[in-house]
């Protein structure tokens, strides 16, 4: 096995996931991904979260080959964009993200978000990929409960993974509720409210507990098993970012944080996408 369950979760169909990684969206293309993929991977992050959208798939696929990290000791993530979905398009868009990234098949692979008319489609081109062993994992991003119970409907391999926003302020608990019930792993982008963290209670806990806001959020993350991908591109950011392992909230602070909630988004809302 190559994680361990203190580190990792495993997904449905086996394969394990580590708990905590690197996300680099809006991180730029050159130096400043690469430098903090190797920060990360310093630090002892072993996964790293990247899209075809971003335009950084090269930086980090260049940051993991140079480490000299064992492949398969790392877990790369990366999302097929809108304007690239479709069955035929998907499989060429995978091709494209595969080649930059450079570094053999891919852990996770996932429709980044749902396109209508367009997803279905999409999704079956991934069960394609990973039928071929193009991928070890499939799943998808931003899907709301209807747009996975229509996917699960004609799909022959459920998602493994759903990556949404989720955060004190956008909790999403139908929507967690809804994954445990399936066996599909929850995963957080922006789980830091793009540093929106100066809220009393969570200045109170982290002086409560001799952590940061930020840190105190990404427990409370990961005491739910979500799986969570803060992004930063500062290193001493993403050291603090890992050092949450070795303290754990109380039942009743979780669910004060739980209480922090207003269904509030600061991306876009999955209903409102369009393919392009």
């Amino acid at each position: 096995m190559r994680w361990t369950k203190a580190s990792a979760v495993e997904l449905l169909n086996g394969e394990w996931m580590p708990r905590l990684g690197l996300g680099v969206w809006r991180a730029k293309s050159g130096a400043e991904t690469e430098n903090a993929v190797r920060a990360a991977l310093a630090a002892g992050y072993r996964a790293i979260d990247t899209a075809s959208l971003y335009g950084n798939e090269a930086d980090v696929g260049r940051a993991i080959r140079d480490s000299g990290i064992a492949r398969d000791k790392l877990f790369v993530t990366s999302k097929v964009w809108n304007d690239e979905q479709g069955y035929d398009e998907t499989l060429r868009a995978f091709y494209r993200s595969k080649e930059r990234l450079g570094i053999g098949a891919v852990d996770l692979y996932l429709v980044h978000w749902p396109v209508p008319g367009k997803y279905k489609d999409t999704y079956r081109a991934l069960e394609r990929l990973y039928d071929e062993g193009e991928v070890r994992a499939i799943g998808v991003s931003n899907f709301k409960i209807h747009h996975l119970e229509d996917l699960m409907g004609v799909c022959r391999i459920k998602p493994m993974v759903n990556q949404v926003e989720l955060h004190p302020l956008l909790t999403q608990k139908p929507l967690l509720e809804f994954l445990r019930r399936e066996g599909i792993q929850p995963e957080a982008w922006r789980p830091l409210m793009q540093g929106r963290l100066d809220l009393p209670l969570l200045a109170e806990l982290a002086d409560k507990y001799g952590k940061t806001p930020a840190q105190v959020v990404l427990r409370w993350h990961l005491q739910q098993e979500i799986v969570v991908i803060p992004k930063s591109v500062q290193a001493r950011r993403i050291e603090e970012n890992a050092d949450v392992f070795d303290f754990a909230l109380s039942d009743a602070d979780m669910a004060r944080i739980d209480g922090l909630n207003e269904d509030r988004r600061f991306g876009m809302d999955p209903d409102l996408v369009r393919g392009d």
